[in-house]
């Protein structure tokens, strides 16, 4: 729900600034690599260390290379099958890297192994979800469902929830530090229960393709029966070549 209306929202606010990057030359390719780069950058050296607040900050700051990489590459005219191969591919590396990073935090100061736990489940199951998609896509299928945590809300829930809790080492009462736990297993949740659903579509469209293709073999196999009940046809004794 979030990857529909946000992506609408910020795309139009970002397109001025799209423009301007294609004025100077920068290409989608790049920023697509900017981006992910900065957001692996504040994951694995703020997040481990407990810095969330700062970790948030600049994760958010580069996370939106990611609609404007696709408003530069619409602008341009670019737009290709593996400007959305890189796109997608390193969007996963970005969510690995920013639960990893809170992984790292639980598994070492943070003294948490259950949240590592947590952490670590948040960044499998958000990578399977994703493929069952691309997987089913694949295959020929439409995968016709959102799912009810995507990739937008574990971000926003995950990131949100991080900067505040950050806000903790600013003089902020330590309950708001409560809030990365709980988001985190909401996410777990919610993950989980997106991934059964798209299982769940997945085999119906299948079950569903499946029976279609027998139908139209049957058919096809029926067809020539039927347009000639009386047998073949035979030249006549008296016909010339």
């Amino acid at each position: 729900m979030l990857n529909k209306y946000a992506r609408a929202f910020f795309t139009r606010v970002l397109t001025p600034f799209a423009a301007f990057l294609l004025r100077l030359g920068v290409s989608p390719d790049a920023v697509t690599l900017i981006g992910t780069a900065g957001v692996v950058a504040g994951a694995l050296v703020f997040f481990p260390m407990g810095e969330f607040f700062w970790g948030t900050i600049t994760i958010t700051l580069f996370v939106f290379s990611d609609l404007v990489d696709g408003n530069m590459a619409r602008q341009a005219g670019v737009s290709s099958r593996w400007g959305a191969f890189l796109d997608s591919t390193l969007d996963r590396v970005a969510d690995a890297a920013i639960f990893g990073g809170l992984a790292l935090w639980y598994a070492g100061s943070g003294n948490d192994n259950a949240l590592c736990a947590v952490a670590i489940f948040c960044l499998a199951s958000g990578q399977v979800v994703s493929y069952t998609k691309a997987r089913g896509e694949s295959i020929g299928l439409p995968v016709a469902v959102n799912g009810l945590i995507e990739r937008a809300e574990r971000l926003v829930i995950t990131l949100v929830a991080a900067g505040l809790s950050g806000l903790e080492t600013f003089g902020v009462p330590s309950w708001i530090g409560l809030l990365l736990p709980i988001a985190l297993w909401v996410v777990a949740a919610g993950s989980l229960v997106t991934l059964i659903q798209r299982v769940v579509t997945v085999r119906r469209e299948s079950a569903e393709a499946d029976a279609a293709a027998a139908a139209g073999t049957a058919a096809v196999a029926e067809a020539p029966e039927a347009a000639a009940p009386g047998g073949p046809a035979t030249p006549s004794e008296g016909g010339t070549a």
